[in-house]
């Protein structure tokens, strides 16, 4: 099976947080064209399939012994060879079990080190939900070896990884806390993932809701429930995650084009910090707003798909940013807002009771970890203490 050796590709301080880590990724179709795709939380290369399919026109990967023409008639034009792969901590790739060798930084390399390994001066980079915070620093670490960056279902990281606060996110969370099994996992994922609607269609006799739980339980139960290292990292890196000023003039300054991609109904990375992201990217993004959740990739696969395969071509016409971008110019609102003392008052407000609503969702959230955690300790001391009674 292919594997990247991450030490073989970094030196010195690059190599900071590896310890022999090793990444597991495969490679689909052939052609000058390469993509490299970036998967988010506790998901495995193959969650980029419906991708992979539309850009090559296959999933089957290159080390498999399928006869070669079956790998190149994608939407694409054929000409276009894709990497998927494992992040530390997930599925077959190595997983460190200290949470300092977990950030986005840190995996930025080790995506950087899968472009070496595979000899590509550069690709496309497509990043999910904390795949797009990877892909954000694989951007502004070597952005000259970017051909432009797709972020689906981003969030600028920190608070802004804390879902929205209803009752709906918080029994989600509850829930995925208590998860124990595949079964278990699966209905949360299903949740999570996607839109409540979309799960109510029916496909056939039976409900899309029905048909997912079947393939996420099998999905699941193949690779494995993530290790509670392997989540706490990866948990760590998107907390960790910031995009400083120095970044985002790294990925500007460089100049390839950017889609940002979210799910409206997206109940893990809320709408508004991924446009914020994109007015922080002006002129060089364009914010594709489809009805769907987190798992927008899925759920609205072909427009996706679209939206990509565009993003590829425009890079290639070499367009200008200006006619790519549907924002808003930044300069007239800015100075609008200078210019109104009560407007900025009302803009500072608002942002703060939103950070305050984050702090408290997030303060919940810690609440419930250390209530689980206790109630952990204790359900395994109380054999201890029948044991010292008896004795």
């Amino acid at each position: 099976m292919p594997f990247c050796e991450v030490n073989k590709y970094q030196n010195g301080i690059d190599a900071t947080g590896n310890n022999g880590t090793k990444i597991f990724y495969r490679t689909y179709g052939q052609g000058p064209v390469k993509v490299l795709l970036i998967i988010g939380l506790a998901g495995t290369h193959s969650s980029w399939d419906p991708q992979i399919k539309a850009l090559t026109g296959t999933i089957t990967p290159n080390d498999d012994e399928s006869p070669a023409g079956d790998r190149s008639s994608g939407e694409g034009g054929g000409a276009m060879e894709v990497c998927a792969f494992d992040n530390r901590g997930m599925g077959l790739s190595s997983v460190p079990t200290k949470k300092s060798e977990y950030t986005t930084s840190i995996m930025a390399k080790d995506a950087i080190a899968i472009m070496d390994h595979l000899g590509w001066e550069k690709a496309h980079v497509f990043g999910h939900s904390m795949g797009a915070m990877i892909a954000c620093k694989l951007a502004a670490m070597v952005p000259e070896r970017v051909l432009s960056l797709a972020l689906l279902n981003v969030t600028g990281g920190g608070y802004e990884c804390i879902p929205r606060l209803d009752r709906q996110t918080l029994s989600i969370a509850v829930r995925f806390l208590k998860a124990k099994t595949p079964e278990q996992r699966a209905a949360v994922d299903l949740d999570t993932h996607y839109s409540k609607e979309y799960l109510e269609e029916y496909v056939g006799t039976k409900t899309r809701k029905a048909v997912l739980y079947q393939e996420y339980v099998k999905g699941i139960s193949a690779s494995g429930m993530q290790s509670n290292c392997g989540f706490d990292g990866q948990i760590n890196a998107c907390w960790t995650h910031k995009i400083s000023r120095a970044d985002l003039e790294s990925i500007c300054s460089a100049g390839f084009l950017i889609s940002v991609i979210h799910g409206r109904v997206d109940v893990i990375a809320q709408l508004s910090h991924a446009k914020r992201l994109a007015k922080k990217l002006y002129p060089y993004a364009r914010m594709v707003e489809l009805p769907g959740g987190h798992l927008v990739s899925h759920e609205r696969t072909e427009e996706v798909n679209d939206a990509l395969l565009e993003l590829i071509k425009a890079s290639a016409s070499k367009i200008s940013p200006y006619d790519w971008t549907n924002l808003p110019m930044k300069t007239s609102g800015s100075l609008t807002r200078k210019s109104s003392p009560e407007g900025s008052r009302s803009s500072v407000m608002v942002d703060i009771i939103g950070r305050l609503q984050m702090f408290l969702v997030f303060f919940f959230g810690l609440f419930m970890l250390a209530f689980e955690y206790m109630r952990r300790g204790i359900s395994r001391l109380k054999p201890v203490r029948v044991n010292a009674a008896l004795t």
